[in-house]
């Protein structure tokens, strides 16, 4: 299975391109760290803790330099270009868990995770909130451009818990 990552990985992103991995890379145990992120050709992996990466989390032996950075939570805001002259720009959150409610999430901001292993007629939530889980993807990471591609012209996701004062634009 690793190899199969590892080589699918390698065949979608390049040694400068960046990537964005949500979680639980140390699932088969802190030994295989190291020997997993030297096989990847990305330099710059940006991981965002899983509940499996508690050996990450507490840096046991530096193990966080393996890394661009370490976080639990990433709010990612891209520029890229667009039609003619004008950039787009796309909005997301990262975390390993799937969250009920995040930042931007009534402005049409992209929520992706990983954690819940989800088939991949179900890995697209309601609104803008999709299973990126490579587990659930043939063993295949996700590309910027296929995410765009699936979560296009979705709706937004309005939270559905009684409303707060976030909603209502009290202060």
């Amino acid at each position: 299975m690793n190899a199969t990552l590892v080589d699918n990985i390698n065949s979608m992103v390049g040694e400068n391109d960046v990537l964005f991995h949500l979680g639980d890379f140390s699932f088969g145990g802190f030994d295989k760290i190291g020997e997993f992120r030297s096989r990847i050709l990305c330099k710059n992996i940006h991981l965002v803790l899983g509940n499996h990466d508690h050996h990450i989390e507490r840096n046991k032996d530096g193990i966080r330099s393996l890394f661009a950075s370490v976080n639990h939570y990433v709010s990612l805001d891209l520029r890229r270009p667009g039609k003619g002259s004008e950039m787009d720009k796309i909005s997301m959150i990262l975390c390993h868990f799937p969250i009920a409610s995040w930042d931007g999430m009534n402005d049409g901001r992209i929520h992706l995770h990983g954690h819940v292993h989800l088939a991949p007629h179900h890995k697209i939530a309601e609104g803008r909130a999709m299973d990126v889980g490579v587990d659930g993807n043939g063993l295949v990471p996700y590309s910027l451009d296929e995410i765009l591609k699936l979560l296009k012209g979705r709706p937004v996701k309005r939270l559905t818990l009684p409303a707060d004062h976030h909603e209502s634009g009290e202060s």
